[in-house]
């Protein structure tokens, strides 16, 4: 699980790239439970889900203190 103070001390190309990856696992986890019906950590989809959404949070905190 991801800290947003850790996540705030990246870069932003390092925060898209993140996001990137996790955005492509949640991909393979969804896919995984559509064709098997069940997931061998179920957890991890949730997990990721709210990593992605402390990503996109820092980033955009970022690019608000860049335009003001």
């Amino acid at each position: 699980m991801l800290k947003a103070s850790e996540l705030a001390s990246l870069s932003n190309e390092e925060l898209e790239a993140q996001y990137d990856d996790i955005c492509r696992d949640i991909f393979e986890l969804i896919n995984e439970l559509r064709v098997s019906r069940k997931l061998e950590k179920p957890h991890e989809l949730k997990e990721k889900k709210k990593d992605r959404a402390r990503i996109l949070t820092v980033l955009r905190q970022k690019k608000s203190k860049g335009s003001a």
